[in-house]
């Protein structure tokens, strides 16, 4: 038991040091397991480090604009929604201080390795901080049925459940986001991506309306300047101070700050991209000269590094308005967006790969995302509140609940949780379709290392 505790703190020690510290570490330990030189591992962990110091920072200067330009356009307008968005920082932290949370790295490895030997899997995934999203679908299920032992099932149908939708993702991220040799096996991102396929089919089914197809990149270069990020976060910054009511000398700085984000943020991404192509060379390599069963492997990272794409950022601001106006006008919702505005990016990045970079599909899928978020967020919210007091959590002066929309507007996490409703049956048929997917993983997986044997 005192080893076992051990352990325990030693990875309570390594989450701990956050995102930027932890992602270094673990990626120059791996580089030298794949067989890379000390040098060259060290370098590569270094750069990811920095640029997710950079992306953040450069995400945090968006949240720090967008909150309190939300803030002032609600007082404006007079909105009072009761159920407070906490942001993603204070689920993370519930979810972690959860008694599911305080095992969750050390299961979540456990978890990888076996899909990585079964061939369930092609990931490795080291953005290990992120576990946090599975930690908190599973403390709501323990919540709800207080049971540890349901909480935990939970929590590893997600994982593997998301893992599986990493891989399935991952060619069209490397296609359309252009990361070679990586997956977003992320657990708020991921789980839009159903929904996304979904819309997608149907709007193939739509006549004309499927043939609409805005492409953002393709409209910068046709519009040349007035196309271009830096204006385009500019102009929609610029809107969302007015509509605050700023002055002319906020709106202006608003509008610029906004503008600074959607140029910085591919900078940063790039910046990541750099430092984790060596790692994902000497995955490679370890692969091809090691086994001959596997197919391509790839490093599944956090998606704030797909967060830079055109479409992604241009999409996202424009629902920071639409998401306000949601709120209000939905019946029944009680969450108001607003620390967690930052995080809108994040529904899109897979999204946009599966709808080839087209905006109008991005913007309508999103619409309806954050439609299905509200509702979700709302119903959740009496027991994401029930699990924050349970670790101690500092509830807000004022607020009767919390929430947020990472990850309490994630429909995976309600799909998973609300199925306990059902007893003993609906989380064994949640069960048996993370196993089904993992099997079917495999089979695809299989497929694909037999025709890259026979290529080669």
């Amino acid at each position: 038991m005192g080893a076992l505790q051990g352990v325990l703190k030693v990875f309570d020690f390594i989450s701990g040091l956050g995102a930027t510290v932890m992602m270094p570490i673990l990626l120059t330990i791996f580089g030298l397991i794949l067989g890379a030189k000390f040098g060259k591992a060290l370098r590569a962990g270094l750069t990811v480090g920095i640029g997710f110091v950079g992306l953040n920072l450069v995400i945090g200067a968006m949240g720090d604009s967008l909150a309190p330009a939300v803030q002032t356009m609600t007082e404006r307008f007079g909105l009072t929604l009761s159920t407070v968005d906490v942001g993603w920082p204070a689920a993370a932290a519930i979810a972690f201080g959860s008694k599911i949370g305080m095992i969750m790295i050390p299961l979540g490895l456990v978890i990888n390795i076996i899909m990585l030997i079964t061939n369930t899997t092609q990931t490795i995934d080291v953005d290990i901080w992120d576990y946090w999203h599975f930690a908190f679908t599973g403390a709501l299920a323990a919540a709800l049925t207080g049971s540890f032992t349901i909480g935990l099932i939970i929590t590893i149908a997600n994982m593997i459940i998301v893992m599986v939708i990493g891989d399935y993702t991952a060619p069209k991220v490397e296609e359309t986001l252009g990361m070679p040799g990586v997956s977003l096996p992320h657990g708020f991102t991921g789980a839009f991506v159903p929904i996304a396929i979904v819309i997608n089919k149907i709007i193939d089914l739509i006549p004309g309306v499927r043939d609409i197809d805005i492409n953002i990149e393709k409209l910068q270069k046709r519009f040349g300047v007035f196309g271009e990020p830096m204006l385009v976060g500019t102009v929609l910054g610029a809107v969302i101070g007015a509509l605050a009511g700023y002055d002319i000398a906020k709106i202006l700085q608003t509008g610029i700050t906004l503008g600074a984000v959607l140029v910085l943020i591919p900078k940063m991404a790039a910046l990541l991209m750099e430092g984790l192509m060596p790692i994902s060379e000497a995955a490679s390599e370890f692969v091809k000269k090691r086994f001959k069963n596997r197919g391509k492997i790839y490093i599944g990272l956090d998606s704030a590094v797909g967060v830079g794409h055109p479409t992604c950022l241009t999409v996202s601001l424009i629902l920071v308005p639409l998401s306000v106006l949601l709120a209000v006008i939905l019946p029944g919702n009680t969450v108001l967006p607003m620390a967690d505005l930052a995080v809108l990016p994040y529904i899109f990045v897979l999204v946009v790969p599966l709808v080839n970079g087209n905006g109008f599909r991005t913007l309508i899928t999103g619409i309806l995302c954050l439609v299905f978020g509200f509702y979700i967020a709302t119903d959740l919210a009496p027991m994401i509140t029930t699990v924050a007091k349970s670790v101690n959590f500092a509830i807000p002066n004022g607020a009767t609940t919390i929430s947020s929309i990472c990850d309490g507007a994630n429909p995976l996490t309600w799909v998973l949780v609300r199925c306990n409703n059902f007893g003993a049956v609906g989380v064994a048929i949640f069960v048996i379709i993370a196993l089904a997917l993992a099997v079917l993983n495999r089979k695809r997986i299989l497929k694909e290392a037999e025709a890259m044997h026979s290529e080669g």
